[in-house]
């Protein structure tokens, strides 16, 4: 496993590179921008879904040779999270239909986490992230619009089961196996969506932070680039 996934990053090498300039330039043109007509505003507008679909293009050409239906469905999961970047970085009030639209990439994702994992068989895991989750909403609540109450709840449910399935596939699988490096980055990119998310949320709603778009896209970029490194493996369920 440990050289499948080298050889699948060798391959994507420039895709990943590709990626990287993309999020760094979709973070800059954020920070940047002062106004919805600014040139910065544009470079953002051209790279933040670029970089999501740059990272599509990677996990499909996996697909074919390793990584099968688990693979697919990470595929989907990256074109409903580029819709969302498109309905977020829109000028106007479109956080609903990106709300949408990544709740759709969590359900991808936690097929994707179920192919190979029977779903929560992690309890306390599961209970873990009931409680963050809980917290998490608990803390927004007073701030979220009536209308938006709802919606949120329900992402934010979608959201802990992924990364909670996520961490509880890693768990069992041994150290040193021969999956565990995918597993991990899945774990991993789990845990890094859901504190992209709270940011995010946080700060829409709640908070005035500070260079936000640097801890938004930073972790949500990281989460989305190691749920794609998580494909390069052969031991994924077909």
């Amino acid at each position: 496993m440990e050289q499948s996934i080298s050889l699948g990053a060798r391959n994507n090498a420039w895709l990943y590179a590709l990626f990287a300039v993309c999020a760094v330039l979709a973070i800059g043109g954020s920070l940047m921008a002062g106004s919805d007509d600014s040139g910065w505003r544009w470079l953002h507008y051209l790279t933040k879904p670029m970089a999501t679909l740059l990272l599509l293009v990677a996990v499909l050409r996996n697909i074919g040779s390793s990584s099968g239906a688990y693979g697919m469905a990470v595929v989907i999961g990256l074109a409903f999270a580029a819709a969302g970047d498109f309905f977020l970085m829109l000028p106007g009030d479109y956080f609903l239909g990106g709300l949408v639209c990544f709740l759709l990439t969590h359900c991808a994702y936690i097929w994707a986490l179920t192919r190979d994992s029977r779903f929560a068989a992690d309890k306390g895991v599961f209970a873990l992230f009931a409680v963050i989750g809980f917290v998490v909403i608990a803390g927004l609540w007073s701030s979220l619009p009536a209308g938006m109450r709802v919606p949120v709840v329900i992402y934010a449910l979608a959201l802990a089961a992924m990364a909670a399935q996520a961490i509880s596939r890693d768990r069992q699988v041994a150290v040193g196996a021969p999956r565990k490096s995918a597993t991990r980055a899945a774990a991993l990119g789990g845990l890094f969506f859901m504190v992209s998310d709270t940011l995010l949320a946080y700060g829409r709603f709640r908070w005035n932070i500070p260079y936000n778009a640097i801890w938004v896209l930073g972790t949500y970029y990281t989460a989305q680039w190691l749920f794609a490194r998580s494909t390069e493996g052969k031991t994924h369920a077909r």
